[in-house]
């Protein structure tokens, strides 16, 4: 890992935010606030702003692609991606037309990651079935893997149509669009990837960071076993960036508390306690605090993963747009200069 090579980004879901009087925004508001969060972010000098798709009521954007293209018309140079796209539900060529369009309208700045997501709402939403939930991954993995060429694709599966000597459109300028695929943390996830030859993007949302490092290995390993070259390797991991690191975590604390206690529910968790809290931020994958707090966290976790690519998942439930706003801001004019200061040491 180099550190003039390295890429800082922030990511974010359009998380539906609580107003300064306490209520929640509505959908419209919070699209707005996720654009002008995007535009800063371009302003502020971050990388790549990713915006994850969701289909549930405690989250505004549910086409990322869309509320990317508003951004690119209001930036220069920052990347934009989705956070993720969950393929498994969609259509891999529209999904490749989609992005293809946005790399066109903002000059070559489009990425897309894919992955299955982390709630399962979209299957029934479009009429697939959970039973399916493996094959459908790993069939249209296939065909967007087919679609990066950008020429004629014959395809068949168990899921769709078959294709013959199909072609998609637009075509990129560059003659491709730049793909990584979202892991959490299945050994075959990492192996797929690389026998594709996608870059990885590790969601490393809960434990200590360095649990991921035999997934990297193993990556790396596969690379080279499939005669790929080397390619990059991120991470995407949660936390929030204030002025000092008390402001930080007592900001961040209720919003966090109120999403993880709604998810838990569903899923079977109890509720989360403040202790459980610090503890993920001071051993885990919450990287919580000041400026300097979380440019050392960031560093600490690029060293001990060999990573190219680090995301900061900035958003957390009904925190207001304006805390999120200042993470920003500072991630970019403080926390980005010093973790490359920190990795060129």
């Amino acid at each position: 890992m180099a550190s003039e090579n390295l890429q800082l980004g922030l990511d974010t879901f359009g998380d539906v935010n609580a107003r300064p009087d306490g209520t929640l925004a509505p959908y419209d508001e919070v699209l707005r606030n996720v654009v002008a969060q995007g535009v800063l972010a371009d302003q502020v000098g971050v990388d790549a702003f990713g915006i994850g798709e969701h289909h549930r009521d405690d989250f505004a954007v549910s086409a990322p692609d869309m509320v990317l293209a508003t951004i690119a018309a209001r930036t220069d140079r920052i990347l934009l991606g989705s956070a993720v796209t969950v393929l498994s539900s969609d259509d891999p060529i529209r999904v490749y037309e989609r992005f293809a369009t946005l790399d066109g309208l903002s000059n070559g700045r489009a990425e897309v990651t894919l992955g299955r997501g982390s709630f399962t709402e979209s299957f029934p939403l479009f009429g697939f079935d959970l039973a399916d939930y493996e094959t459908l991954f790993s069939e249209k993995l296939d065909l967007f893997a087919a679609l990066r060429a950008e020429g004629p694709v014959s395809w068949s599966g168990s899921h769709r149509a078959p294709l013959v000597d199909a072609e998609v459109f637009p075509k990129t300028a560059r003659g491709t669009l730049p793909v990584w695929v979202g892991v959490g943390g299945s050994p075959e996830s990492v192996v797929r990837a690389a026998r594709y030859g996608f870059p990885l993007m590790l969601a490393v949302i809960g434990g200590d960071p360095a649990r991921f490092r035999p997934y990297v290995d193993l990556y790396r390993r596969s690379l080279s076993e499939f005669g790929m070259p080397a390619l990059p390797i991120g991470v995407h991991a949660p936390g929030f960036v204030a002025d000092t690191d008390e402001d930080a975590r007592e900001q961040l604390f209720p919003h966090f508390k109120r999403s993880r206690d709604r998810v838990g529910r569903d899923r079977g968790w109890g509720p989360v306690s403040k202790e459980q809290y610090i503890a993920d931020i001071e051993y885990g994958a919450m990287h919580v605090g000041a400026p300097e707090t979380v440019a050392i966290k960031i560093a600490t976790t690029m060293r001990t993963l060999d990573l190219d690519r680090f995301d900061l998942k900035y958003s957390y439930g009904t925190l207001p747009h304006e805390m999120s706003m200042r993470a920003i801001e500072l991630f970019g004019t403080k926390v980005a200069p010093l973790v490359r200061e920190i990795l060129a040491g």
